[in-house]
């Protein structure tokens, strides 16, 4: 029987190697003496962490942890579509002191396998096997940005008892009657590999479209999204196949309203993706009273707008769910 996995190098044609220290790249900011960097992000990006895996039907998923007291309540971060664990390096280092953390990448993102397909139950597997592998305990704050939020989402219902608590970042199912934004479907194809590492940073784009103030943050990402490809080439540490393939992924009301768990609900202010009308109809779906903070000056990529906003609220938001 073949394996659910297949090799990173078959997509792009090419083998690869993956690229492992980049927080170089804050090293190499240092060195020319950069001012626009705010010390709390070298502090952050610096702060000493722990990569491991854990198999899930035959396929290795990647998290990250970050030291804390054992006696710590634990936390999940999950990112979104395309993304990976590295957006949380300069957020969850700050909430370390509070929570034991773990930043996973979802299979076909990131340093994890890819599949042949992908489906929602898998995906709900692979979280609740980061949160065993990481002795986070069963009650948990899940934390899951757009995507990320939507399958913990659909974890939580599968796997009510396992999890403390669930925060959705931007993430949510928008209003019958609200219009929906078209964006250009991605994914499909053969994977683009870049000449060179330059290159291939400065297409580094936000999806959906939106531009972000933080040139420091976009940079640190986009140097952290590539995997080298053998012969000198770059390319990005995502499947293009997945949402051509992706299984149970729609978001549907009954996500949200048979949730049996505390759930609270972070927005940008400025989000295309969460509207004040997808707030309402959240509001509607979700069983209970909700925790709502919404981040000013903020878009969909929430963290990347506004970071120290976005960790003050979250670690409110987690302190006081659990209560």
């Amino acid at each position: 029987m073949p394996t659910p996995c297949r090799c990173r190098g078959d997509v792009i044609g090419l083998g690869f190697t993956l690229v492992k220290g980049l927080r170089a790249m804050a090293r190499w900011e240092r060195e020319r003496k950069e001012t626009t960097v705010p010390d709390w992000f070298w502090k952050a990006v610096e702060t000493p962490s722990e990569a491991h895996s854990v198999e899930v039907d035959e396929c290795d998923v990647v998290y990250q942890t970050w030291q804390a007291k054992a006696d710590k309540p634990g936390m999940l971060l999950i990112h979104g579509m395309n993304a990976h664990r590295r957006w949380w390096d300069f957020i969850a280092p700050q909430l370390a002191s509070d929570f034991r953390i773990a930043a996973m990448d979802l299979t076909g993102m990131g340093d994890s396998d890819y599949r042949y397909g992908y489906d929602a139950e898998t995906y709900a597997a692979e979280i609740v096997a980061v949160c065993d592998d990481a002795g986070l305990d069963n009650d948990v704050v899940v934390v899951g940005h757009s995507f990320g939020g939507m399958m913990a989402a659909k974890a939580a219902n599968l796997f009510h008892e396992r999890f403390g608590a669930l925060i959705l970042v931007d993430s949510g199912l928008r209003a019958p009657d609200e219009p929906v934004r078209d964006y250009p479907m991605m994914g499909g194809g053969r994977a683009k590999a870049y000449p060179d590492r330059e290159t291939a940073e400065a297409r580094f784009r936000l999806f959906p479209p939106q531009p972000c103030e933080n040139d420091y943050v976009m940079k640190y990402i986009a140097r952290n999204s590539l995997m080298r490809v053998d012969g000198g080439g770059w390319a990005w540490k995502f499947d293009e196949e997945l949402p051509m393939t992706l299984k149970g992924g729609e978001r549907q009301p009954e996500d949200y309203t048979g949730l049996a768990l505390p759930v609270g609900l972070i927005y940008g202010e400025n989000s295309e993706s969460f509207s004040a009308r997808t707030l309402e109809h959240m509001l509607e779906l979700l069983p209970g009273e909700p925790k709502v903070t919404m981040i000013e000056n903020a878009q969909h990529h929430v963290f990347l707008d506004q970071p120290e906003a976005f960790v003050q609220a979250l670690r409110d938001m987690a302190k006081s769910i659990r209560d």
